[in-house]
């Protein structure tokens, strides 16, 4: 009796959904006759006033696809309608947290809430209710970063942006998905053109990447992005911890069995779509990758990156030892790591940042380990290991985020020490 009252409600349910969207596309065809002449402004405030779930589905629809046509002269005027016209309205807000702190109740408090939140925040809500809508504010707001240093007065949309995204995006919400040989030629695609670090070449050489058994990739999707990938993180199982990138991607590596191996090496962290930027992902991915690979393969010892070092060149020109000695880059770039600092106190170094936040040490430094091009522009082809100590991950975090404290190895310490007196 249960399975059938399922079932039936499985029917109701598909010829509700059926019939909404049959009724929908032809109140859009009817809407978009009618709004031929209407202005973006004027659709969005229409929207925000609508009530009719089938009616607002049609507008967020013909808004979302007007705004992918626009040009970038139209895209700033919308943006200064955004910011303009769809923020909050001071006076509003002190009246209602005037009215509520005298008489403090459900009704003053909601007030007080509706005032202070921005109506171009429920314009994104209502936009991002119709199907395809998530990717296309992603979309919005990737052209609103690429905006924002001519048009600075655009930065409290950018905040509504990152409001809304953190919680749409949040880890509650993220899949974690192996991405191999086998996967969607689309999501293949992707990976490809999303590769950040080390380019990939060819679908050989993606093939090398992903294929091997010796090799792991992994990213996070989101149910409203499925075939988008929003970072992703590649993996090489090794035999102690490696010193060269150009190893990792030999063509003519000798492969080992998984079970062989006694260490995962995240060469590679991505992150794809430019419109979430300032959305933190990097961090779970890592710890649930770890997770995951501790529990398939409980040999393994030791989890550690092989990364870039982006900012070293730039700083050494700036501000740097005065030597330009080749021999010295393992040294000026543990001492860079170490020592080189930002006003608050935080590494110089991006990539340093992310993984001593997330509670890694500096395990180790090597010379001549990335003789790429771009590798050779960002640090004479030096690189760092970063140490993930499932033991230590915690206590080193709070150092970080407490003191700015950076956690690295003898071997390290004694390298920029070796630069320090010679400065």
């Amino acid at each position: 009796m249960v399975a059938e009252c399922r079932h039936g409600n499985t029917h109701v349910s598909f010829f509700s959904d059926l019939i909404s969207t049959v009724f929908e596309r032809r109140y859009r065809r009817a809407l978009s006759d009618q709004a031929d002449g209407r202005s973006l402004r004027e659709l969005a405030m229409d929207l925000l006033g609508t009530r009719g779930e089938v009616s607002g589905s049609a507008l967020a629809h013909m808004i979302l696809d007007r705004y992918a046509a626009m040009s970038t002269d139209d895209k700033i005027a919308f943006f200064d309608f955004l910011t303009h016209d769809l923020g909050i309205v001071a006076e509003d807000v002190q009246m209602t947290l005037h009215a509520y702190q005298n008489v403090p109740s459900k009704d003053s408090y909601r007030a007080f809430a509706a005032a202070s939140e921005p109506r171009r925040q429920e314009l994104a809500r209502r936009l991002n209710q119709v199907p395809g809508g998530t990717a296309q504010l992603v979309a919005m707001r990737r052209d609103l970063l690429r905006m924002l240093a001519d048009h600075p007065a655009f930065a409290p949309v950018d905040v509504d942006f990152k409001h809304l995204f953190s919680s749409w995006f949040n880890r509650g919400f993220l899949v974690l998905r192996p991405i191999n040989w086998s996967s969607p030629a689309e999501i293949l695609e992707k990976i490809i053109a999303y590769e950040a670090v080390h380019a990939i070449d060819s679908w050989d050489d993606l093939r090398r990447r992903l294929q091997p058994a010796d090799r792991r990739c992994f990213g996070f999707f989101h149910p409203a992005m499925a075939d988008e990938p929003l970072i992703f993180v590649e993996v090489a199982l090794t035999r102690g911890i490696p010193n060269s990138v150009q190893d990792l991607l030999a063509d003519a590596r000798t492969e080992i069995e998984p079970e062989d191996a006694d260490t995962a090496v995240f060469y590679s962290i991505s992150n794809c779509q430019a419109g979430l930027a300032g959305i933190s992902f990097g961090n779970s991915l890592i710890k649930q990758v770890v997770s995951d690979l501790s529990r398939d393969l409980p040999q393994l010892k030791n989890f550690v990156t092989l990364s870039p070092i982006p900012g070293l060149n730039k700083w050494r020109e700036a501000t740097g030892p005065e030597t330009t000695a080749t021999d010295q880059d393992q040294a000026i770039a543990a001492f860079y790591l170490l020592e080189a600092k930002r006003a608050d106190g935080l590494p110089v170094d991006p990539v340093a940042r992310f993984h001593l936040g997330n509670g890694a040490m500096i395990h180790a430094v090597h010379a001549h380990a990335d003789l790429s091009e771009n590798g050779m522009k960002q640090s004479n082809g030096t690189m760092v290991n970063y140490l993930y100590d499932l033991s230590q991950i915690a206590k080193n975090h709070e150092q970080f985020v407490s003191d700015g404290s950076v956690i690295a190895s003898t071997e390290v310490r004694t390298l920029a020490a070796t630069v320090h007196r010679e400065k």
